[in-house]
């Protein structure tokens, strides 16, 4: 018996009508969905007139979940893995699960499609020929400034993901790190309330001082000199 397939489904990240044909097509065929949050995922299947089995995967329950997925998979049975919002393994669960399943010698398949880090860099106006992605940074402002200033130093733009309880805090160690640079900062991209702030720092954190912060952000910021 042929062995089953682990697919990385990426899912829209704010607009429903952006998933792709491949991944709906895909999901419908799979035999259950590894979801980060099964309410956020049945949003989405119940657009689209599926109901499929899903269990929640997390990287905390990575060990005690990953014997019945092999299981699953060495039956022959497909099996998907989605997130809250955009790709899989990007800031999300799923790289424990992946690293394990190619070490097991299982299939391994992407169906690529909506990444805030791409589509927060196109609408940037910043440089997008290298860019480096940080993800999360640590809460502590010392281990903020020491990645900063080691990243900083690279001829990209650097790419940070921040929650809206953080970002006017970030500006403030990104401005007492790398000065007054250029930046975008995204909010809730794809959604109907999407806000894209573009400027030197400075003119930035003025703009969105007195706006009610919620969603999540990208914030990007040029290289030195730019």
């Amino acid at each position: 018996m042929a062995i089953g397939t682990l697919y990385i489904i990426s899912t829209p990240i704010g607009n429903l009508a952006d998933v792709t044909l491949r991944a709906l097509e895909v999901l419908k065929n799979v035999s259950v969905i590894l979801s980060e949050d099964t309410r956020e995922t049945d949003k989405m299947l119940k657009r689209y007139g599926m109901n499929k089995k899903q269990i929640s995967y997390r990287d905390q329950n990575h060990e005690s979940i990953f014997p019945y997925i092999l299981n699953e998979l060495e039956k022959g049975n497909d099996i998907a893995i989605v997130t809250d919002s955009g790709t899989p393994l990007i800031s999300d669960p799923g790289f424990k699960l992946v690293r394990d399943l190619i070490g097991k010698n299982m299939n391994v398949i992407s169906i690529p499609g909506p990444s805030a880090v791409t589509a927060s860099l196109v609408v940037s106006g910043l440089p997008t020929d290298k860019f480096s992605f940080l993800g999360f940074l640590p809460k502590s402002e010392g281990q903020i400034a020491r990645i900063l200033n080691d990243y900083g130093k690279l001829d990209s733009t650097l790419i940070i993901y921040e929650s809206p309880f953080g970002v006017k805090k970030l500006l403030n160690i990104i401005k007492n790190t790398l000065g007054n640079r250029k930046i975008c900062v995204v909010n809730e991209i794809t959604k109907v309330h999407e806000k894209i702030f573009r400027g030197y720092l400075d003119e930035v954190t003025v703009n969105i001082k007195d706006i009610k912060l919620k969603g999540e952000f990208v914030i990007l910021i040029a290289k030195e000199g730019y």
